[in-house]
């Protein structure tokens, strides 16, 4: 089955510039409340692990190929399951765009080391029976 693959990194140091410099409009602007709330820890806002869900949202974007679509950023959630792991959320638009390409079965990895984090976004694409767009169940 044919799929989709988007990367990227992130500077943790960029993220942290934009908490400093812009405070509560970054947070709302980028993340959900509940991505700030997996992301906040005794000390504050953890940059680190928004980071890692700014690389999400990238890699997100990489995978949908919006083009010309206006696109929030909160439409695409990074979760955390009870287990640990993360997950991806799409909602509004993102899953418009995601269904209209035939996207399905995102799977998601992030990962921080070294002042960067980076994030894996995989997802099935399903062909219609030219191969060239999305596949329509009838």
């Amino acid at each position: 089955m044919p799929f989709r693959v988007g990367v990227d990194l992130v500077a943790v140091e960029s993220v942290q510039e934009s908490i400093q410099t812009h405070a509560e409009h970054y947070l709302t602007r980028v993340y959900t409340e509940r991505e700030i709330a997996d992301c906040t820890t005794s000390a504050g806002v953890d940059a680190q692990r928004l980071a890692a869900r700014f690389a999400a949202k990238e890699a997100t974007l990489k995978v949908l190929r919006p083009g010309d679509v206006g696109l929030s950023l909160r439409a695409i959630e990074v979760r955390r399951t009870p287990g640990g792991w993360v997950e991806l959320e799409l909602s509004g638009p993102a899953a418009a765009l995601a269904l209209d390409a035939g996207l399905e079965n995102f799977a998601l990895s992030l990962t921080h080391e070294g002042g960067y984090a980076s994030a894996v976004v995989i997802a099935d694409l399903h062909l219609r029976n030219g191969g060239t767009g999305p596949m329509m169940e009838s």
